[in-house]
């Protein structure tokens, strides 16, 4: 007699501002793939607070797809892309151990067996749910190539923000700021090695300067911390918003670089060499950092989710990284 299919359940918002967990029945593994019950997971409150709004713009439909999404933009979709858990079922060699995936929000789900990263034995499953914020940190620091010695501001101190400061702060000689209106991001940022300024307090003349707060008015203080041939990284992505940009004043005369960072594709000097694959491991490697921990300061049960999503995504919850946990069921 053949057993019942497993019921899953997995986060969906089908509408702007309203999420639900919706139940699937979930197949076996089949060659190549593995079962893998979720234990934990991470919003990244940036993209996935514009999906949930509703602001995916229809011409960015398909690049904004996340690898293992469901649905399609704008509703219902099953978005999201930092779940670990421990392999139940499937290949052989992955059975029981830890594992990334770059998943939705769902407690059990079967994947190709090359989707999920195994964790490093030193990198414990609920600090794991930054690794694809930290992927995001490591190509805007290739892209902005910096070097030892450099002056570096970041402006923005979410946990992207805060996690590209930390990466910068560990190469030799490096001095970087962390540029925030919340006060409160003072505490992470000396402890992963930055200084801390707000704007009025934003240093000046900058080799490298980058930009993760979301907001116009950072971008603006950002060009202001740039010096003379400097390059601001562009690391907020603002949906189908229209931001102003202060192209006058010493623009110009600063010769200023502006430039664009997105985790979609590795720079092209690093392609012949690196694929995603590398850069995930890299990002999930460079997390036995437990200083890190400190990043995740909102935790919620995935019952929770429903109500708590609409919270993050209109900033009434002040958090860097909010994890997911899940009860064993």
């Amino acid at each position: 007699m053949s057993q019942p299919p497993r019921i899953s359940r997995a986060f969906w918002a089908i509408a702007p501002g309203i999420g639900e967990l919706r139940e699937q029945a979930l197949a076996e593994p089949g060659a190549g793939e593995v079962m893998v019950r979720a234990r934990f997971s991470g919003i990244s409150r940036g993209s996935e607070s514009l999906v949930f709004s509703g602001r995916v713009p229809e011409s960015e439909f398909s690049r904004m797809r996340a690898p293992l999404q469901k649905g399609e933009f704008p509703f219902p979709v099953c978005y999201g892309y930092a779940s670990v858990g421990e392999v139940e079922a499937g290949h052989a060699s992955l059975l029981g151990r830890p594992v990334f995936c770059l998943h939705p929000h769902q407690d059990r789900y079967v994947v190709p067996a090359s989707m999920v990263v195994p964790l490093p034995e030193d990198v414990p499953m609920p600090r794991a749910v930054l690794a694809a914020n930290l992927e995001t940190a490591l190509n805007a620091v290739w892209d902005g190539a910096a070097g030892p010695g450099d002056r570096i501001a970041v402006v923005g101190g979410g946990v992207v923000g805060l996690l590209t400061g930390a990466l910068a702060a560990a190469i030799p000689g490096c001095a970087v700021t962390l540029i925030d209106i919340n006060s409160d991001r003072r505490a992470p940022a000396e402890a992963l090695g930055m200084a801390f300024a707000e704007p009025g307090d934003a240093p000046e003349n900058c080799d490298l300067v980058f930009h993760a707060s979301g907001r116009a008015e950072g971008m603006n203080t950002a060009l202001d911390c740039a010096g003379l041939e400097a390059c601001v990284v562009e690391m907020s992505w603002y949906g189908d918003s229209v931001v102003p940009l202060p192209l006058g004043r010493a623009f110009h005369a600063r010769r200023l670089t502006l430039r664009s960072s997105q985790v979609g594709h590795v720079p092209p000097e690093r392609l012949p060499r690196w694929s995603r694959q590398r850069r995930l491991e890299t990002a999930l490697s460079l997390l036995a950092d437990a200083r890190f921990d400190i990043l995740i300061n909102g935790e919620s049960d995935f019952d929770e989710l429903p109500d708590v999503m609409p919270r993050l995504a209109a900033g009434e919850m002040d958090a860097m990284c909010h994890r997911i946990r899940y009860r064993l069921r």
